[in-house]
């Protein structure tokens, strides 16, 4: 946008006429002057290391497709690829909490049976909690897809008293 409003500003040269030259030297930047004194390293080598961004947009560490993979995998795994540790623990901790109740119900189904009595309740018990495993496994899959979209997303979040006493809920957006 900028572009087109400096080039609507800048003067039209008459048909036929050279337009006014430029003072490039004065404009010339002293960094394209000076040749890059960076090593850099062979073309066979780039391939073996992941690209990494730039300061302003970092990449993620595995692209979100493989972030939901690895978590529908094992919970937890996709999330700890992407450095959210904690909550790769905690959907590790539930999935645990969860086999370990799976278990629990199904061995008070199998003593439920050999008495006769309570069935249907433990049955039903067993299937909640089968039903919260696979919760848990897609929930930390989905989790982990939405993490590796937004690995650059600023997270400049904060509270803080507003005038008045009020509360209230903010973000901030830098702008360069």
């Amino acid at each position: 946008m900028l572009a087109l409003a400096g080039l609507a500003l800048t003067p039209a040269a008459a048909p036929g006429q050279q337009p006014p030259a430029r003072d490039t030297a004065a404009r010339r930047d002293s960094a394209a002057l000076r040749p890059d004194s960076t090593p850099r390293p062979a073309a066979d080598s780039q391939q073996a290391r992941p690209a990494r961004g730039d300061s302003v947009r970092p990449r993620s560490p595995v692209s979100p497709g493989g972030a939901f993979l690895r978590s529908l995998v094992l919970p937890g795994w996709g999330q700890a690829r992407l450095g959210r540790n904690v909550t790769g623990g905690m959907f590790l901790l539930f999935e645990g909490m969860a086999g370990a109740m799976v278990w629990k119900a199904t061995w008070q189904l199998k003593w439920a049976r050999t008495r006769d009595t309570f069935v249907d309740s433990h049955k039903q018990e067993r299937e909640d909690w089968i039903v919260l495993l696979v919760f848990n496994h897609l929930m930390a899959a989905a989790e982990a897809y939405v993490s590796a979209l937004m690995y650059d997303f600023p997270a400049a979040l904060e509270s803080r008293p507003l005038p008045g006493g009020r509360t209230g809920v903010g973000v901030t957006i830098p702008v360069r």
